[in-house]
Order: C-alpha cells, then sequence, then structure tokens
C-alpha cells in the first residue's frame, strides 16, 4: 500500500455577510502521495517473449536500435545497435473502450525491467509529454488531461494530479505520437 503523507497548509478565506467582512482563517490538509511507477508490465511482457508475438498476434521481430527508441520494458534508451523491437501494446489488460493499442519499443529479448519504481526514469521524465489522467474506473479523465512542454519535469505535475481524488492513474504519453511511455499511480 502506498504511503500517504498529511501536510498542514495556511490560508485565509473571506466571506461576505449582509453588511460585513468576515475574515476565517483555515487550516488545510493536502496529501501527497507516494508515486508507482510502472513501465509495460512484466508477467504480460514474458508471456510476450515466450509466445515470441505481441497481445495482437505480431511476431516479435528484432532489429538494430539507432538509440532515440523510448524503451517501455525498462525505461530507458537503447545503444546503437542494440537488439530491439516494435510491439502492440495497450496499458490496460481488460474490455474498455480507453484500452487503445499502440506501438511501443522492448528489448527484443528479456532486461532487467524497470527496478526504480518509487521515482520517474531519468531518461523519461521531461517533456514534451501528454499526461493522461484516469479514474479508479479507468476511465479518462478528460478534465485533467495535461500537456508538459518541451524540457520540463515531469514529476510535480503528475504529483499535483495524483494529489486529486478523482485521479487514480496517470498515463505518460509521448506528445506528438501520443504513444503509452509508462504509467505512474499513487
Amino acid at each position: 500500500m502506498p504511503r500517504v503523507h498529511w501536510t498542514r497548509r495556511n490560508a485565509t478565506a473571506e466571506t461576505r455577510q449582509p453588511g460585513r467582512l468576515q475574515t476565517t482563517r483555515l487550516i488545510l490538509m493536502t496529501k501527497t502521495a507516494t508515486m508507482t511507477v510502472s513501465a509495460i508490465d512484466p508477467d504480460r511482457l514474458e508471456l510476450m517473449y515466450a509466445s515470441q508475438a505481441d497481445e495482437r498476434g505480431n511476431s516479435i521481430e528484432p532489429f538494430p536500435a539507432e538509440g532515440w527508441e523510448p524503451l517501455r520494458c525498462c525505461l530507458t534508451y537503447p545503444s546503437q545497435g542494440d537488439s530491439i523491437a516494435l510491439i502492440a501494446y495497450s496499458p490496460f489488460d481488460t474490455p474498455s473502450p480507453w484500452s487503445e493499442t499502440g506501438p511501443v519499443y522492448i528489448h527484443a529479448t528479456r532486461c532487467a525491467g524497470y527496478r526504480t519504481r518509487d521515482e520517474l526514469p531519468d531518461h523519461l521524465r521531461t517533456g514534451p509529454r501528454i499526461l493522461r489522467t484516469y479514474r479508479a474506473d479507468r476511465s479518462l479523465h478528460y478534465d485533467h488531461i495535461t500537456l508538459v512542454d518541451e524540457g520540463k519535469d515531469l514529476e510535480q505535475p503528475i504529483r499535483s494530479l495524483l494529489a486529486r481524488e478523482d485521479v487514480a492513474t496517470v498515463h505518460v504519453r509521448a506528445a506528438l505520437t501520443q504513444c503509452f511511455t509508462y504509467a505512474v499511480t499513487r
């Protein structure tokens, strides 16, 4: 279970009643939840490696990396010439109108995966990115979709979104292509 930290913040509110102004000192409680960063589900990826096909039946076909391809298995970039593959992947493993499938890069063979689940990946923590927000029932929460500009760090916008009670998950996606990069939950 993720740790939740409560912090106190002072604020002043003014209310108007007929003929007088009343100032009230408020103590607001805000919560900051520990993030959990998730690459491609390792169990699902293991099944793909074992069958040598993605979940849509496409063969895993290795090719040499150019070095710019963001790998969703370990949330890094490959070295030029590393053996990688392009697969079809849906972040949601249950039927839903929001369970889109898109292309993502992975190592062509098993790797160690993403190990630092309480931190954003160093190489994939800046914009430009789209932060897509989802409710607990996995429905897309259109009101909080956020664009993070080129070079801006993603951590504060993600933490702000996850602090909202109506946001359970944030999908970090490429701004231009909208490809899934990784998910962050509280």
